[in-house]
């Protein structure tokens, strides 16, 4: 865990980190872009893929462990490019720059390269960063309802959702708890995210999603299990139970070979 990264104030850090780059200008996209790029479904893409659709994340560092690949190695792109060609049915690109060494450039210069779903993972509290998403190509971004059921956002999980529609792009929701999951399993037909990582604490348990998917029918929601996630009889035991897609990035990223990291998980 980061020397940064305190287990009692976890989500506030984040959080904090997201104004604090949001004050420095670091989701100005002025110089993009991609209002007129035809969104790639990726709700459409989990429901057609033909193997196992993994959602490949490109995260060069993050709280819990630190600087995870270096940069100065592989190019954002190259690494995007090579997921795709591995299997990948989506990227997930990192975004925010304090503990995950994430930036908005990195997100379009992928959108250059390849021709799948992008995902915008951030910490966002902000409507400056959907608007960062829109401009930089992203399809789709992740909201965390967490963030907003303790009021770290500048407005309700809600209004964001719908504002992000209106832009074109689709939203994950993402849950961790039994109370978040119900919540928002009232709303049908979306895409929901489970996290089996507790943002406070950083700990990681599959076992989230399989608690919640044995606990609630999902209905005709599109799961994603997202961290802890690692080998082939892990997405087998999720896929069982009803998850649609998976979100994986550090077992892939700290594989000797990434590339074939994915065709593992995608091929089950």
């Amino acid at each position: 865990m980061s020397k940064f990264f305190s287990r009692e104030t976890g989500l506030k850090t984040l959080t904090d980190n997201s104004y604090k780059a949001i004050n420095e200008g670091l989701y100005d996209a002025d110089k993009y872009d991609y209002d007129s790029h035809s969104i790639i479904s990726l709700k459409k893409t989990i429901l057609t893929c033909s193997r196992v659709p993994i959602i490949s994340e490109i995260k060069f560092a993050s709280p819990s462990k630190g600087k995870i690949l270096d940069q100065s190695k592989i190019t954002p792109e190259d690494l995007a490019i090579e997921m795709t060609k591995s299997g990948a049915a989506g990227i997930s690109v990192l975004t925010q720059p304090y503990l995950f060494e994430g930036s908005i450039n990195n997100l379009a210069s992928i959108r250059k390269n390849v021709n799948v779903p992008l995902l915008m993972k951030d910490i966002i509290v902000s409507e400056v960063q959907i608007d960062a998403a829109k401009k930089i190509g992203a399809d789709c971004i992740l909201l965390i309802k967490t963030v907003f059921d303790k009021g770290f956002a500048e407005g309700s999980m809600e209004k964001f959702s719908d504002y992000a529609t209106k832009k074109g792009l689709e939203v994950i929701s993402e849950v961790h708890s039994e109370d978040e999951f119900k919540e928002i399993l009232k709303n049908k037909r979306q895409l929901i995210g489970i996290n089996n990582r507790n943002l406070s604490t950083l700990e990681v348990d599959i076992n989230v999603t399989i608690k919640l998917l044995q606990t609630f029918d999902k209905q005709n929601n599109i799961i994603i299990s997202e961290s802890g996630i690692s080998n082939s009889d892990e997405i087998k035991k999720l896929r069982s139970i009803g998850v649609d897609a998976f979100l994986v990035g550090t077992s892939i990223m700290e594989s000797d070979n990434f590339f074939e990291k994915i065709k593992e998980l995608c091929y089950v």
